[in-house]
């Protein structure tokens, strides 16, 4: 069993929105809105926020492609975290971040739903965090199969809406909220 982390200290993790990732994600731009908003939400109640950015050959770092999209631009002092893998932990210095900013509870956003954001989402519940999934601000590409089948991206974003209500982890709590739903004002690190 992961060790459960102790608290109610939130932070706000945002993955991949990158230029070269949202370029044909479903729904692209009320997504990317949704994740402004949250992003400027956390900041308001004093949430870090936590930037975790891709690169591999089909990204490479530095790139146009690798960038953020223009809407959201990480402030000074926020926390960037450059990955490889589809978990934000994998072979990163999340977890240490994590620890330093005294995280037990992860609220997740970003792309692409059936890779990064499932892989971030089980990988942190597997470390004994709670997570709250932002479920209108995340998407990906619809997927066409070698077979001719099309499984569409709505449907992939509504399944792990679904997969987040579902789970259950011994001691921990996951859930999906909106971005304008999301509690910031219930966690310890709430501006007062």
């Amino acid at each position: 069993m992961a060790t459960v982390r102790e608290g109610k200290k939130a932070i706000l993790m945002v993955v991949d929105v990158q230029v070269g990732v949202m370029k044909d994600a479903w729904d692209a731009p009320r997504i990317v809105e949704n994740v402004a908003r949250t992003v400027e939400r956390a900041r308001t109640h004093g949430v870090p926020v936590v930037w975790v950015q891709h690169s591999d050959d089909q990204l490479p770092k530095d790139t146009p492609e690798w960038q953020w999209v223009p809407e959201l631009v990480p402030a000074d002092g926020e926390t960037r975290v450059f990955k490889s893998f589809n978990s934000s932990f994998e072979e990163t210095p999340l977890e240490t971040e994590l620890a330093q900013l005294g995280a037990s509870h992860i609220v997740l956003a970003g792309a692409a739903t059936n890779w990064c954001i499932r892989a971030t989402a089980y990988a942190a519940l597997d470390r004994g965090y709670d997570l709250t999934l932002v479920k209108d601000a995340h998407t990906t590409e619809t997927m066409r199969l070698d077979d001719g089948t099309t499984i569409e991206a709505a449907d992939v974003v509504r399944e792990l809406n679904i997969a987040m209500t579902w789970l259950e982890y011994p001691g921990r709590k996951n859930s999906t909220a909106t971005a304008d739903e999301v509690d910031f004002t219930a966690t310890d690190n709430a501006a007062r």
